[in-house]
């Protein structure tokens, strides 16, 4: 029985494909109320909960932390296709070791934060970060998104909740 035709594959997708959109709309919506309604990208910083939660506009050229962000034309383009070339890894690998509903679940939240960051870098130029969180004595300089949070959380459930073929959950 192929991939395609496996029932478990097809439910995985569609949990996949359900999640992957729920995260890139809620994405897209809280950076499109940050930058174009609450007017972040002019006012620089708002401060919700210090130091717990701030808002702090960054827009990141480069990859997590700015890392090569020096060319940032250049390495837009190269981050758009290493971002795309991940999702495409990650559907390949669903289709190859369908997972259970967990790793369904953090892949779609994998491939939904990735799409959110691509099309960041296709319409600012960059990705818009504006979370930051400070604790316990700790100044946080480093802002971040809903993406980098969702793109986080699906590579920890991608190790934690592997294809059946792995060692990991039964499809269901």
């Amino acid at each position: 029985m192929s991939a395609s035709s496996n029932p478990a594959f097809g439910a995985a997708m569609k949990r996949v494909a359900l999640v992957s959109v729920l995260v890139f709309v809620l994405d897209q919506a809280t950076k499109f109320w940050i930058v174009h309604w609450m007017r972040l990208d002019a006012r620089g910083a708002i401060d919700v909960w210090p130091p717990f939660l701030n808002l702090r506009m960054a827009w990141n050229y480069g990859i997590n932390f700015g890392l090569l962000s020096g060319q940032a034309d250049m390495t837009r383009w190269i981050l758009i296709a290493v971002a795309l070339g991940i999702v495409l890894f990650v559907l390949v690998w669903m289709r190859r070791d369908p997972p259970g509903p967990w790793g369904a679940a953090s892949a779609g939240l994998l491939i939904g934060g990735a799409l959110g960051n691509v099309v960041d870098r296709l319409l600012y130029g960059a990705v818009a970060d504006f979370l930051n969180m400070s604790c316990c004595g700790i100044d946080n300089p480093y802002a971040f998104n809903v993406a980098d949070i969702a793109i986080f959380a699906g590579a920890a459930g991608l190790v934690l909740f592997p294809g059946a073929k792995s060692g990991g959950e039964k499809p269901s």
